[in-house]
């Protein structure tokens, strides 16, 4: 089954948990289990529309999905993919 990690501030809305065993057999799939899990990370992670938002970024297996089929990229039983939201500031 596929898994999700989740960065340590996504983690308060999963009981602390880290690592999310997903169903799915894309990764728009898998994101959508997720949300049915966990359906208070929704907003942190989609917009209104009920798009993922610009700064999320997900890793298959250490690749980033936009060069693979995006959101539709097919998943493998063992693959792990990696939430990762962007950090923006420091100082000029």
């Amino acid at each position: 089954m596929p898994t999700i990690k989740l960065p340590a501030p996504l983690r308060s809305y999963t009981g602390g948990q880290t690592l999310i065993p997903v169903q799915g057999k894309t990764v728009a799939d898998a994101m959508l289990d997720l949300m049915r899990q966990y359906p208070t990370l929704k907003p942190h992670l989609y917009t209104e529309e009920g798009q993922l938002r610009s700064f999320v970024n997900l890793f298959l297996n250490d690749e980033d999905v936009r060069r693979l089929q995006g959101i539709d990229t097919l998943l493998q039983e063992n693959d792990r993919l990696l939430l990762i939201p962007s950090i923006a500031g420091g100082s000029g």
